[in-house]
């Protein structure tokens, strides 16, 4: 999208990929013109640091894996499994707890080794969030955030392309990334079992079944998170990206500037986001959020002028 934009505007965005963490604490030392992660910021946060923060678009996490003799989007999971793996009490891929999911796979007598994010991972907020809402014992130990207290037989990796990397030279590891990272680098992932009951394998279908089935689309309301949604397709750890930025700003053509990119994106974005299976946001929520991005003033109060660019 912004290799797009240059050529119809002449800006050019860098964009660093440090994590959620990182990026939240540019956007609130005023270090950086915008943030970005796949969860949204406190109320409190929001207010304390005068920012705004809105969706982008719709995804998923997705449990990855690489498991000798198992082909691609074959090995079922269910939440529980997955929360074994992380919290130490599933150490082999043929547990009987596996085995019951998956009576005809063969699977190996190999150790599981769990792999995670070091940093602050707005992947990490997702995942732990629905760990959280299906398992209270999870909630409880390791709760649901950006950096997780893992267990001691986690292997932590900073970076989502580093977990990715370290996936694919580690056979027997599970573990975790957005679905870009699938698509791209043609990851082995494993089916879910959602909150109906049903396998469902991660794609746009799935995450649109999840959104479908939120408050999104009735009330407009993008704070309520989109893990263990209902419905018989829903992918169960859908979630959406968010960006941050000022609400007041001391540099008002920069800001104006990233507001038009995003304004850009929700208009002719579509087809970029859906080649990676992305989902657009409902119209209501597009609406809502363009009226948030028109509040935003420098620093005497005046609005800023975000010229809507077409094709």
């Amino acid at each position: 999208m912004a290799a797009s934009l240059h050529k119809k505007t002449g800006n050019k965005l860098a964009y660093e990929a440090i994590g959620s963490s990182g990026g939240i604490k540019k956007i609130k030392e005023n270090a950086t013109d915008f943030g970005a992660s796949d969860a949204p910021m406190s109320t409190a946060d929001l207010k304390k640091f005068n920012l705004l923060d809105f969706p982008t678009v719709i995804s998923g996490a997705v449990p990855i894996i690489n498991l000798p003799g198992i082909k691609d989007g074959e090995l079922r999971l269910t939440a529980d499994l997955v929360i074994g793996m992380y919290s130490g009490k599933i150490e082999k891929w043929n547990d009987p707890a596996i085995i019951k999911e998956n009576p005809k796979l063969a699977l190996p007598n190999l150790r599981i080794v769990p792999l995670a994010r070091a940093d602050g991972s707005g992947t990490t907020f997702t995942l732990t969030d629905y760990f959280s809402r299906v398992n209270p014992e999870w909630k409880q130990q390791y709760g649901n955030n950006f950096i997780i207290p893992w267990h001691a037989d986690v292997k932590t990796i900073k970076g989502s392309a580093d977990l990715v990397a370290m996936l694919k030279k580690t056979p027997r590891a599970i573990g975790y990334a957005e679905y870009a990272y699938v698509l791209e680098n043609n990851l082995n992932y494993a089916q879910l079992k959602n909150r109906d009951g049903q396998y469902v394998h991660p794609n746009a279908l799935s995450f649109k079944s999840a959104l479908t089935n939120s408050n999104w689309r009735n009330s407009g309301n993008f704070e309520e998170m989109l893990t263990d949604k209902p419905g018989s397709g829903s992918w169960p750890i859908t979630g959406a990206t968010y960006v941050y930025v000022p609400r007041v700003t001391s540099q008002p053509e920069r800001t104006a500037a990233v507001l038009q990119f995003f304004t850009w994106t929700f208009i002719e974005g579509d087809e970029i986001a859906n080649s990676l299976d992305y989902i657009r946001l409902p119209d209501n929520v597009q609406a809502r959020v363009v009226h948030e991005i028109s509040k935003v003033v420098d620093t005497t109060g005046k609005r800023l002028s975000v010229p809507v660019l077409l094709k």
